[in-house]
This record gives C-alpha cells, sequence and structure tokens, in this order.
C-alpha cells in the first residue's frame, strides 16, 4: 500500500521532465494524504500531455456514492486490469504521479514505525497511476486517481511487502497513450522498481497526520 508521499520539486522541473506546457498552482507538499488533490501527468482530448490536479481516491464512473474512493487509493497491479473498479481506467485513462518519495511503516515490536523512501539521487520520480471521472446526478463532476503498487523490491521489502510502481522515463509515453491498448504489455510495466537506487529512513511519527506537512516530515531520526 502507498497510502502518504511527498511533492517538493520545483514546478518548471515539472514541466522539463514531464514534457507538459505549464503546471497548475503547486505549493511544496511533505505529506500528500488521500482525498486531497494531487498533480498527475495524462495525455488531453487534444493529445498533448497536460499537468492536472486530481482527487486521491479513485471513484468509478458507476459509483452511487463518492465516498467509495477513500477506499480506492491503490490498485494492486496483479489484478487492476480486471478489477471492476479499476479496468476501465486502465484500459484508457492512465495517468503519472510526480513525487519526490513515499512514506512507508515498518511494524516494529508493537509499534510502526514511518520511514520515507527516495530515490538515492534525489531526483523526482513517477508513480503509475488511473484517472476516472464520475458525474452523477446533480453533483458536480470528480476527476480522481489511484496508484498503482506491485511487490516491493529488495530495497524496500524489509519494510513492507507493497510499493508503488515506479515508472522509468522510457516508459512514460507507452503508459500515458490512451491509444494503446496491448494489457499484456501495459501490465509488463507494472514491475518492481530496477536498476534506480533507493534510501530509506526513519522519519517522525509527525507524517502520521495529515494536518503535519513540512520540512521536518521528511528529516531523518536515528534508529531504534
Amino acid at each position: 500500500m502507498c497510502g502518504r508521499f511527498a511533492l517538493t520539486t520545483d514546478p518548471e522541473r515539472l514541466i522539463t521532465l514531464f514534457e507538459v506546457q505549464q503546471v497548475p498552482e503547486l505549493k511544496p507538499h511533505y505529506n500528500i494524504a488521500p482525498g486531497q488533490n494531487i498533480a498527475a501527468v495524462r495525455v488531453s482530448d487534444e493529445g498533448q500531455r497536460e499537468m492536472v490536479l486530481l482527487r486521491w481516491g479513485l471513484i468509478p464512473s458507476w459509483s452511487k456514492d463518492p465516498r467509495i474512493g477513500a477506499r480506492m487509493i491503490n490498485a494492486r497491479a496483479e489484478t487492476v486490469a480486471g478489477k471492476p473498479a479499476f479496468r476501465s481506467a486502465f484500459k484508457r485513462r492512465r495517468c503519472l504521479v510526480p513525487a519526490d518519495g513515499f512514506y512507508e511503516w515498518a511494524k516494529q515490536g508493537k509499534v510502526k514505525r514511518p520511514y520515507y523512501i527516495a530515490r538515492r539521487d534525489k531526483e523526482p520520480f513517477a508513480i503509475a497511476g488511473l484517472w476516472e471521472t464520475w458525474a452523477v446526478g446533480a453533483h458536480e463532476p470528480i476527476q480522481s486517481c489511484a496508484l498503482v503498487t506491485t511487490d516491493a523490491n529488495s530495497s524496500i521489502s524489509k519494510l513492507h511487502d507493497r510499493m508503488p510502481v515506479i515508472l522509468k522515463p522510457t516508459d512514460y509515453a507507452t503508459w500515458l497513450d490512451p491509444e494503446h491498448c496491448d494489457t499484456d504489455q501495459l501490465r509488463s510495466l507494472l514491475r518492481p522498481l530496477t536498476g534506480i537506487s533507493l534510501t530509506a529512513y526513519p522519519v517522525s511519527t509527525r507524517v502520521n497526520s495529515p494536518r503535519n506537512d513540512d520540512a521536518e516530515c521528511i528529516a531523518a531520526i536515528p534508529a531504534g
């Protein structure tokens, strides 16, 4: 599961990395939580990449109650192509979610300690995502998304058995292309990260509350 992440990269850098023309108003966020609006890159109706804000927690278009999104923050790579909540988005509405790092909680005795996980070179990366539009009755339409998760790689497995799917830049175009419908090839992208080193270190339990959203959330603390 991926339930918290951070994005503090300068917007101009995001424009370059993700080949978009502009970005929505973004402030540094060190503790992004489900239910919040998050930055995502997708292909527009005109066929161009765009960065938009989507609510984290995918609401299937067929749902009668938008509150279902609270349970749909992650989509498992192993079942995403067939699960009713995600299969339509997986076919045509895929996105990239920029991040600097993410959090996992490792069980240590009777407590869970949060760890911040990022690239060793501190570069931002893209998490595979899915997006959907929900519009029912007189409700305002809601565009929402979920992050795709997979088995943890060797860097993360000692902390948690799952991790977000971190896509390589060479795979961005394939993942984003709404006309690309080769399910087997798309699923082959949803694998544990290889070839890029990650680092993980313990952080304060301040990150447990989404009310805390500052640099102290990602500050390392002594292990133990």
